[in-house]
């Protein structure tokens, strides 16, 4: 299966400078997120210094940002940086700060100013309806729920991602996207229900390979798996 008939456009989850070259070279590898967890756990010490790595690499694929501050006026000041480093920059926006303060303003402020937004962390409809209506119709933008997150409290994304889908489309610049998949499986929900994109983790895009495998050769290739690591291990009974 070739990723590029997909609709959903996949964008790569990371923060791994190396990584994110090597996936730069996948034509349906079609933008970057990255944020400071991901950060983090790379290792990434110099925010300013990573971001100019990335981009210097990566000039022309949408790269999400993220501010890190919880302060409204600081997030004011720390997106209008990011949005400066380039025209393929989108300045990741929480919903909210850590005391549940609603970032609508803020939003309004920056998008207004014509400063690409991915407005992230966003779960209910209601937070939707409210980005949306803060959202400048003439600048690009991304609403980015966490479907994978709404799945882990036992909840069924697809129906609420259909309908925030058209909740964002009433503006014409738009996008949604589906955050934190747990399975490849998911890539082919947000494609079903015409998402506009994707975040995926280089763990999820490894399996891609998997698709349309024939599942007796599946079912064989994991036996031999189960196998090889017990012969490895020197079980006996």
């Amino acid at each position: 299966m070739d990723p590029r008939s997909l609709k959903v456009k996949i964008f790569a989850d990371g923060a791994d400078v190396a990584d994110m070259v090597e996936k730069y070279k996948k034509p349906y590898i079609k933008g970057f997120t990255t944020n400071p967890t991901l950060m983090r756990k790379a290792g990434i010490a110099d925010y300013r210094a990573f971001a100019h790595e990335v981009l210097a690499a990566i000039p022309d694929r949408p790269i999400s940002f993220e501010v890190f501050s919880d302060d409204f006026a600081e997030m004011d000041r720390q997106a209008r940086e990011i949005a400066s480093w380039g025209e393929n920059v989108y300045v990741k926006i929480p919903v909210t700060n850590t005391e549940g303060a609603p970032s609508y303003e803020l939003v309004r402020t920056l998008a207004a100013a014509d400063i690409k937004l991915n407005v992230t962390a966003v779960f209910t409809l209601e937070q939707v309806r409210a980005v949306v209506a803060h959202l400048s119709p003439k600048t690009p933008s991304c609403v980015s729920i966490f479907a994978g997150r709404i799945a882990d409290t036992g909840v069924d994304p697809v129906p609420h991602m259909a309908e925030a889908l058209g909740i964002v489309h009433q503006l014409p610049h738009a996008e949604l996207i589906w955050a934190s998949p747990r399975e490849l499986l998911n890539v082919f929900h947000a494609d079903s229900i015409g998402c506009d994109i994707i975040t995926v983790t280089s763990d999820l895009l490894a399996k891609l390979p998997h698709v349309g495998k024939d599942l007796r050769q599946f079912s064989l290739e994991t036996v031999r798996m189960f196998r090889d690591d017990a012969v490895k291990a020197g079980y006996r009974l």
